[in-house]
């Protein structure tokens, strides 16, 4: 009785603890907006896209592939009908300059998304509250397969809607003139009429 007693308690106790450490991972998720993390400091920045996909909170900010932040927030500005997207740069990258672009990248094919910002050739820098005015949307994949897909239905309704009985153009004119080579006659010139007698 007592050893059953023990089993049900461990079983109990590592059911528990399995629980725990699947909540403590899920928070840990870039698409959560739970962190367990301490807040980092930074200065923030803004962009606005047309398009952002499925980009998230506590995605990555890079430049030239390494990571310089984190997308802090997004919401729409109800005025311009874009998504703004306000990002938080580590302090060590202080000299951004202020031209930079922002666009919306991919990791893989299938991957998230994340910002990359691409440097410009200014004397002056980012700072807290900066706006990048240059940016690019997301490339969503399925605005590219359905472009595709009516590219390729419109191709072929136009290859196979055009009449196949008319002539091509000059057509009689190309048989006139296919004589005329064979007569031994320059091609362009017609032959010379007869006058009737």
């Amino acid at each position: 009785m007592r050893t059953n007693h023990t089993l049900e308690l461990g079983t109990g106790i590592f059911v528990l603890l399995g629980i725990a450490a699947l909540l403590f991972l899920t928070t840990q998720l870039p698409s959560s907006g739970l962190k367990l993390r301490p807040v980092k400091t930074g200065y923030h920045v803004t962009a606005a896209f047309d398009n952002i996909g499925d980009l998230k909170t506590g995605s990555p900010v890079t430049m030239a592939g390494v990571r310089i932040g984190d997308v802090a927030g997004i919401h729409i500005d109800p005025r311009q009908y874009k998504a703004v997207v306000s990002m938080r740069i580590d302090p060590q990258y202080n000299q951004i300059p202020d031209d930079s672009d922002a666009s919306i990248q991919t990791e893989g094919l299938l991957g998230g998304k994340y910002v990359g910002i691409g440097p410009g050739g200014s004397e002056s820098y980012l700072k807290e509250g900066s706006t990048i005015e240059f940016t690019q949307s997301a490339l969503v994949l399925e605005n590219l397969v359905n472009k595709f897909f009516a590219n390729v239905a419109g191709g072929k309704s136009d290859a196979g809607g055009g009449s196949s009985n008319a002539a091509p153009a000059g057509g009689a004119a190309g048989a006139e003139s296919d004589n005329n080579q064979a007569a031994g006659k320059p091609k362009g010139k017609p032959a010379p009429k007869e006058s009737p007698k």
